[in-house]
């Protein structure tokens, strides 16, 4: 817990990041980068999804499209805020010379989604009647 609270004060605080181990090669520093865009691009795709829902199924039952909006905006805001938690830690390892840290996010963000499909699967199927 202790540091997963330094790393949420390490999002605000990019030179306290630089301060940690010595600077790697640039490549991986724009590399650890273009991870974090593209998992900020995966929220923005979540968010988007669940406000499309919402707004765009009006005819589906007010559970099935208030739940389903739920799971997709709420997976968005994990998905943005893990990002920068992943950026921060990616980082200092590599700033300290250490494995990059293993996350078992991408397999639970593929399960939430593949359950997100399958309840769409379900209503398509049934149709959107509630």
């Amino acid at each position: 817990m202790i540091e997963f609270v330094r790393n949420v004060q390490l999002w605000f605080a990019p030179r306290d990041v630089e301060a940690e181990g010595s600077t790697p090669d640039y490549r991986f520093s724009l590399a650890n980068e273009r991870t974090f865009l593209a998992w900020l691009r995966t929220a923005l795709a979540l968010i988007g999804g669940g406000f499309a829902v919402d707004q765009f199924l009006p005819d589906l039952g007010w559970g099935w499209r208030v739940g389903l909006a739920l799971a997709l905006l709420a997976a968005g805001v994990v998905c943005s805020l893990r990002a920068v938690n992943h950026w921060v830690r990616c980082e200092t390892a590599m700033r300290k010379g250490e494995d990059l840290p293993v996350s078992r996010f991408p397999a639970v963000l593929s399960i939430a989604v593949a359950i997100v499909a399958v309840a769409m699967i379900v209503v398509v199927l049934l149709g959107w009647e509630g």
